[in-house]
């Protein structure tokens, strides 16, 4: 059974007050389940409906219609005393950090279990092992202030930690940090998971944190669910247009218009591509096979990418040689894997 679960769930908000506005549907027939101890990622563009989705798991919003489930509990059911406990049990992770500038990182990571009235020497204690877990120990009585953002955001994590959730919600975690500052929370983010064994919805814009993190993936627009799927499958066989634009932004893929144009004018002679997925052929394969008939090639475009193990990728070639040997050339190698002309798709 699904630690999370979405059944039908639409959100429609009021109409603004400006004349002649519509209610906005933000959440529009949305189901989702997400296994315990898994990374799912919910990715779109502004206005996608995924922060609104994040709302409705916590409970900071109830939804127009459908149920939302956790651990087989509709929480749209259950009254402001138990939703309280139930909060206890989701840490929440902010984009902006959300710390108390006049409380030191200590203070900051005990201030849920100060609320949930736990004792000092309990607070003590779990403090200093969640400082050590995320690294800061020796920051315990800084202040945000004399911070970097990443440093931030290991307080925020260490504070969301600090009730021993089962769920840990992470809303744009990474969008105000630098790349290599983002590389160090999404390990750490890791670290949570497979150490201890929380579940994680990230909501994020960035495709390439999706890549780094999450098990699987799902692609909002305009309220709806458009893809889902396991993050490998979804980024080396994007089916729907936006979702292809995300994964534009960090894979390359097959050269088409200008770009297929200015390779054309650098590097002359008969232009493909082939495409490498799971290991189910090997550059060499191909490379080893128009070399047998002595044709020369150059790589031209595209790369290799490697998503926890499982490779897959799309490589151009620019082939040259007498007509007749770089057809042969051609079909030869296309029994390990199509060589697709970029004529026909340019």
């Amino acid at each position: 059974m699904a630690l999370i679960r979405l059944h039908g769930v639409t959100k429609t908000f009021p109409a603004s007050s400006k004349k002649d506005a519509a209610p906005v549907v933000a959440v529009d027939d949305v189901s989702l389940d997400i296994a315990a101890g898994e990374i799912c990622g919910i990715i779109g563009y502004s206005g996608a409906g995924k922060s609104t989705v994040l709302r409705l798991v916590n409970a900071l919003e109830t939804p127009t219609s459908g149920a939302v489930e956790i651990d087989g509990r509709d929480i749209t059911r259950l009254r402001e005393r138990e939703l309280r406990t139930l909060r206890g049990d989701i840490g929440m992770i902010f984009q902006q950090f959300n710390l108390f500038d006049a409380r030191t990182v200590a203070g900051n990571v005990a201030y849920p279990l100060e609320v949930a009235g736990r004792s000092r020497a309990d607070i003590a204690t779990r403090v200093d092992e969640l400082l050590r877990f995320v690294g800061l120990a020796d920051k315990a009585k800084n202040y945000p202030e004399q911070l970097s953002g990443g440093q931030k955001q290991r307080v925020g994590i260490a504070r969301a930690l600090a009730t021993s959730p089962r769920i840990l919600l992470a809303d744009e975690a990474t969008s105000a940090l630098d790349p290599d500052t983002t590389q160090e929370v999404l390990t750490l983010l890791r670290r949570v998971n497979s150490e201890l064994g929380i579940t994680i919805l990230v909501i994020t814009h960035e495709m390439d944190v999706i890549r780094t993190l999450a098990d699987r993936v799902v692609v909002m627009e305009a309220g709806r669910i458009i893809e889902s799927g396991e993050v490998f499958d979804v980024l080396s066989a994007p089916q729907h247009p936006a979702t292809r634009r995300f994964v534009a932004s960090i894979i390359e893929d097959v050269p088409v218009g200008d770009q297929l144009q200015t390779l054309r004018e650098r590097h002359p002679g008969r232009i493909v591509t082939f495409t490498i997925r799971d290991g189910d052929v090997t550059q060499s394969e191909v490379f080893s096979t128009i070399a047998d008939h002595g044709v020369r090639f150059e790589l031209i475009h595209g790369g290799i990418n490697d998503i926890r193990g499982r490779v897959f990728g799309h490589l151009t070639l620019a082939l040259r040689g007498e007509p007749a040997a770089v057809q042969r050339a051609i079909d030869a190698a296309s029994a390990f894997a199509p060589l697709i002309e970029e004529d026909a798709r340019g």
